[in-house]
Order: structure tokens, then sequence, then C-alpha cells
């Protein structure tokens, strides 16, 4: 058996501050709002609570938009409230980690604000500023919340790039002391004592300019994200080496990289037991199949990508399990049914990903089967590439009435409603008006409603749990897929030494024969998400089962 490790066995959970519990009363979630739940996470079997960005920020993009890396947002609390948080989940046995955004600041970071001040100051080179084309910007790449990645400055008339927000400007990591200064506030907060961070969007912090302009038609409000430009480029390992050398490697602590861009076939670079930079990584691939509108969740594809990452780290490196976070919709709502399967839908995806190898991340209200919020209107969406869309679309003349088809399912909006905790008015999040809307379903999907029934799916992922938690096998056998042409079912083996379980979902809203070459005859039932089997050689609609060999 590979090393144990006890990032390796730990189950962690996402909280997005804001909108997970208010504790005085001003509406928007805060640190204390997580203290005074940490005995629910406990109880649920969590480990690790990973706590989305605290620090002080004007919000333009919800706390990703720093002002000060080593000070808590006003809204949120102070660093006291911090401070307490950290030793309350300490003493209950847990452990916290926090959001690193070092890609980009906010453009009110002392930093930035003496960066663009003039063209002589020392840290102008901290952030990347470029010289205009011909009156128009330095080029054609676009930001990924939609628009340029320029935006000028009437301080010098230049231009830095923000491949965001035109309110986070990037960092430039060619610059030693920006590095340093980098390093520095990482191990302030392990100093402090936190258990390691999950670092946002590390796979932009190295650019290629060499390559020019994208090739593609344009106008001069007309941008496309240049990703090609900005992501896992060449030279990133260098910095990112440095950064694990001078940092992570000093503590015990736990990292978890936001790596868009990077691919099973250079993830061992990434994650390897031997040279890796991180723990363990969120891949994206998985996530192409979200906008399933058109053509229905596609069980083959989606077995090929869990089953190309878990193959290609096998025994070399470790995966981050996951299937919502803060940045997508709900799965009951997009790959899942949330009308006429809610439950079954919500615990078969859970049980497919959780017993996966690797470290399953749970986000806020995945454990009660959330849904999408009903959108009813453009101007509800709250997300910054969504208003910068509406903008660009009414500056250009252009009709804006399809958003709200475009994006009511797939909008990350649907992820940043507030939690349901139980049937009172603003469901038991607040005693006022959310800052966020309040899904209006809440008085049946809630954390009290939930807890009271057995066939919940909160009680379900608490069952979860402590099944992954009983046995080695779940944390350290080999995955190996079965019949990964099934369109409807996904099963796998997980094996190590003599104990063997095998993992099957139906993630179709339709019944499904079980391949002949699985004999059941010879295996215990662990855990299921129907009340009995029905039928042993047949999965009900998005029924899923864990067995064990006798």
């Amino acid at each position: 058996m590979e090393e144990r490790i006890w990032w390796k066995e730990a189950v962690c959970y996402q909280v997005y501050p804001r909108s997970f519990n208010d504790s005085n009363q001003d509406g928007i979630g805060d640190i204390n709002g997580i203290r005074e739940k940490l005995d629910y996470l406990k109880d649920l079997g969590i480990d690790v609570i990973w706590v989305s960005p605290i620090f002080k920020s004007p919000n333009d993009d919800n706390g990703y938009d720093i002002s000060d890396y080593q000070d808590i947002m006003d809204e949120f609390g102070t660093m006291e409230d911090f401070d307490l948080l950290l030793k309350e989940t300490h003493d209950k046995g847990m452990k916290l980690i926090l959001d690193l955004v070092i890609n980009h600041t906010s453009d009110e970071h002392p930093w930035f604000i003496e960066s663009k001040s003039s063209k002589d100051n020392p840290k102008r080179d901290w952030y990347i500023w470029k010289e205009g084309q011909q009156g128009k910007e330095p080029n054609n790449w676009g930001s990924i919340f939609n628009g340029s990645v320029w935006e000028q400055t009437p301080e010098t008339d230049e231009y830095y790039m923000h491949i965001f927000s035109k309110k986070q400007p990037d960092l430039n990591w060619e610059n030693e002391q920006v590095r340093s200064a980098l390093y520095n506030m990482v191990n302030w907060w392990f100093n402090k004592g936190i258990d390691g961070f999950r670092v946002d969007a590390i796979t932009h912090i190295k650019k290629s300019f060499d390559e020019g302009d994208l090739q593609y038609s344009n106008d001069d409000t007309t941008f496309k994200p240049a990703f090609e430009r900005y992501t896992n480029r060449p030279g990133i390992l260098e910095y990112l080496s440095e950064l694990r050398d001078q940092t992570f490697n000093h503590f015990d602590i736990m990292t978890v990289g936001e790596a868009n861009g990077v691919t099973p076939e250079n993830a061992e670079d990434w994650v390897g037991f031997d040279h890796g930079i991180f723990n363990m990584i969120f891949q994206f691939e998985h996530l192409g199949l979200w906008n399933t509108e058109e053509t229905g969740f596609d069980v083959i594809q989606y077995k090929e990508i869990m089953t190309k990452w878990q193959n290609q780290l096998e025994s070399k490196g470790w995966n981050a399990l996951f299937i919502e976070n803060h940045d997508q919709p709900r799965l009951v709502s997009t790959w899942g049914d949330d009308e006429r399967y809610w439950y079954e839908s919500a615990t078969s995806h859970a049980t497919n990903y959780f017993l996966q190898k690797g470290t399953p991340f749970i986000y806020q209200g995945q454990e009660l089967g959330m849904t999408n919020y009903p959108f009813e209107s453009i101007y509800e969406f709250d997300d910054i590439a969504i208003k910068n869309e509406i903008t660009l679309k009414q500056i250009k003349g252009e009709s804006t009435e399809g958003l709200l088809e475009t994006h009511r399912k797939v909008s990350r909006d649907n992820s940043r409603t507030v939690m349901q905790w139980d049937t009172t008015k603003h469901a038991g999040f607040s005693d006022v008006e959310p800052w966020f809307h309040v899904n209006p379903n809440y008085k049946q999907i809630n954390v009290e409603s939930e807890l009271e029934d057995e066939y919940s799916v909160l009680n379900y992922y608490k069952r979860l749990i402590s099944l992954k938690k009983s046995k080695d096998v779940f944390n350290y056998g080999v995955y190996q897929l079965i019949d990964k042409e099934h369109p409807q079912i996904y099963s796998y083996k997980r094996t190590l030494l003599s104990d063997e379980v095998i993992i099957m979902s139906n993630l179709t809203n339709e019944e499904a024969l079980i391949s002949k070459d699985i004999n059941l005859s010879h295996y215990d039932l662990l855990l299921g998400n129907y009340d009995e089997v029905r039928q042993i050689d047949t999965l009900l609609p998005f029924e899923t089962r864990v067995y064990q060999l006798r």
C-alpha cells in the first residue's frame, strides 16, 4: 500500500462564507457564522474545511479581488474572529484551509495603487503594463470575464493586463520581488497555523506574449478569451517549484491547485508524489459535460475522462474529486433530475465520484441536494461575467433577450444562493433579507428537515462518508473501470490486497441492465440509495449500489 497521509484520507467541505450563515444579522454570511456550524460539519463527517476568500476586498468578484492578504474583509469579521475559528476547528479535530489568490490582486491593493501612479514607480513592474497599438489595446486578447484583457489608466496612458475583471490586475510573476512578497505572505499564514491552501487560477501566472494577436476577425468591442496565451504555459513549473520550495515544503499542510489547462498526461508534474507542486489539483475536463441541455448527460464520456485521470495518477500522484463548487451550477439540476428523481440522482452521482481514488470535496448545500435557482430576469444575476456581457451587448445595441435562457441553467450564481438551514424565513440563514437569493424550495430542502428524515440526501451523505472511512480500500484501493461502453451505468472496482469492492451507479432516468460480466452472487451489499434491491440484475433510474466481495 502506498504511503498513508492524512489528506489522502480526508473528506473536505467547501464553505462559501458570504452565503453560508449570517451570525450578526446583516444579511451577509461571516466567520462567526461558520463557527456556529462547526458541530454540523463535524457531525457530517468532515475532516477539512476549505473557506473561500475572507481577505480584505472591495468585492468586485466576491472576494477573489484581494486588497490586503493579511487582513479580513469587514463584512466577514476581524482577524480575532478568524483566530477563534481556527482554534475551534482544531479543537473539534478538523483542519482549515484557505483560498490563495496569487495570479492577481484587487486594483485597490496598495501594490497596484503604487504601480499605476507612474512609469518609474518602484512597483511599476509588479504588474503587467504595455503601450497601446495605434490608439487601441496592446493586442486582441479577451478576458475570461468578457471584454479585453487590457485596461488603460489615465495616470500614464498605458494598459495593464487583467485576465479576469478589470478590478483584478494580474501580478507580474517574472518579477522576483513579487514572488518573494507572495511567499512571505503564504508563510505568514502557515505560521499562524492554517492547514493549507486551495490555490486559485494558478495555471495563469505565466503569460506568453511572443505569439502576439489571436487569429480571428474582430472589431473594437469583440474579444475572445486567450486561454492558449495565458494558461499552463512553458516555464510555469519553474515558478511553481520555487513557490513549493519556499513555502509548502516547510509545513505539514495540504495544497489543492485550481488547474485549468492541466491534462492527465502532464498531471504528474503538478501532483506527482516525487516532484509534484501540489498534493492534488482540481481538473476541469469533466466540467465540459455540464451544458447538457441539448444532448443529455454523456455517461460514456464521463467515464472516459474520470478513468483517464484515475489511471494516469495511479501510484504516481493524487486526485481531488468534486462535482460541485462555487463556480458551477447545481449538479442535481444539470447532470441529475431535480423533478422526478431528485433524491436518487443526487445520491447516485455522489456515490459515484466519492468512492473513486482521491480526496473528495463537498460544496455547501450539495449534501442537501440543493438545486438551481429559478431565475426570471437577467438582472437577478450577480456574476460579474454576466454583468459584463449585458453591458457589452447594450453598448453594441444588441438584444439581451436570449441571455436569461443562456445562463439560467449553467450560471455559477446557482451555487451562490444562501444555505438552506431550516423552514423559517430566509431559510434560517439570516433574520434579515440576505445579500442574494433564497431558493423558494427551502421549505422542502433544508438541514433541519433532512436530519429528521432517514432517507434524505443529507443522511445518505452521512452514510456514504462513514462507509468511505470504514475501509482502507476506499482510500488506497486501485481503481478499475468495468464495462466502459455501457451507456447508462458507471461501474468500477476498488481493490486493496484481498479486499475488493464494486461501485455501480445508473446515471440516467431509465432502468438499466447490469453487465452480465458482473456476478453479484459473491458480493454483499454495503450501501444503496433505494430501500431495497428490487432486481439484482437491473439498476432502477439513478440507482446506486456499493458491494463488497465476500
